[in-house]
């Protein structure tokens, strides 16, 4: 058999005939065949993560709810459930704490405490809350260090335009990817593209909900980086896809044509990916020690929204697309 990679086939091929002729000998992985495992797995992650949802709501940050935040400095060390404890028996609104190292050692450590509800917090209060953490904690001076309210309006509006924010980012990737593949079926190439998109974003928004953290800015953040990562998988692939059709032919099934394009382009995804989690988890280890809490609620969601970027594209947006190739010709058929 001819070793030539540009010949088109007109004929059947067998499985090892395609793996010698367009993947190196290699075997390819059949995504498109267990498509349905995949959507089951997805599924199932996303019927948990609704009944969490259902059952313990989800949680909106003072930054999109309204509330104040008040931040203590202390030294030595203190129970961090039992400080949590006593400041939430001070008040009838929900709080949240945070707690941080400074790593200069300038000011020790710090407690930022989050009062949900609250339109304005007075000063007043502020110096009640501090009298009685210096009462409670005599050797740990506790200082405020700074306090600040959000109006509820505010934090609406905020959530608002970041959801706009994330809309218009999800259009234009859709025309973008729409515009790159026509020849491939711009329009379910750019869809199905989307549905990952939004495959992902639930598994970020439904690792908030199972976990009981609240939707803030890093939510945001994280949403808006993922949507890149992962639209950028999900073009590598369709632009190998598009190779591919060229050499094995038109006549060669839609299917196989992205199975061999999956199992070649499948190394090189995973790679980035790992890269990707070793930089993040890096970073995450280095603020789990200083606990930095800021950095470790970006860090976390971030690793998780790179795996599913990585899953979505290969297992998701791509059997889907090659569904979709199917059933537009059936009804041209």
């Amino acid at each position: 058999m001819a070793n030539n990679v540009k010949t088109k086939t007109d004929a059947p091929m067998t499985e090892q005939e395609i793996s010698e002729r367009f993947n190196g000998g290699k075997r390819v992985l059949d995504f498109v065949g267990k498509r349905k495992i995949f959507f089951i797995i997805s599924l199932s992650i996303i019927v948990i993560g609704l009944i969490f949802n259902i059952f313990r709501g989800t949680v909106l940050d003072i930054q999109f709810s309204g509330g104040a935040t008040v931040t203590f400095s202390y030294t030595g060390d203190v129970d961090q459930n039992e400080l949590h404890n006593y400041i939430q028996e001070k008040t009838t609104d929900r709080i949240t704490t945070s707690f941080s190292s400074d790593l200069t050692g300038q000011t020790g450590n710090s407690v930022t405490v989050q009062f949900s509800g609250n339109d304005s917090i007075g000063t007043d209060i502020q110096s009640s809350l501090e009298s009685d953490l210096q009462t409670q904690y005599p050797d740990n001076g506790f200082i405020c260090l700074e306090a600040s309210s959000v109006d509820t309006s505010m934090g609406t509006s905020f959530l608002f335009k970041c959801l706009v924010a994330v809309a218009i980012a999800s259009v234009l990737m859709v025309l973008y990817v729409t515009i790159r593949f026509k020849k491939i079926g711009g329009l379910s190439a750019g869809v199905m593209a989307l549905v990952a998109l939004f495959h992902d974003i639930a598994m970020i928004y439904f690792l908030y909900v199972i976990f009981g953290w609240p939707i803030d800015s890093n939510f945001i953040a994280v949403v808006l980086m993922i949507l890149g990562y992962s639209l950028n998988d999900t073009i590598v692939i369709y632009d190998r896809v598009r190779e591919q059709r060229k050499l094995m032919g038109r006549k060669t099934e839609i299917g196989t044509v992205f199975n061999v394009s999956c199992s070649k382009t499948m190394r090189r995804t995973i790679m980035t990916s790992v890269t990707t989690l070793c930089a993040i988890l890096t970073v995450y280890v280095v603020a789990s020690v200083f606990n930095i809490a800021s950095v470790k609620g970006f860090a976390l969601p971030m690793m998780i929204g790179v795996i599913s970027g990585c899953y979505s594209s290969l297992c998701i947006a791509g059997p889907l697309w090659v569904m979709w190739q199917n059933r537009k010709a059936a009804k041209e058929a």
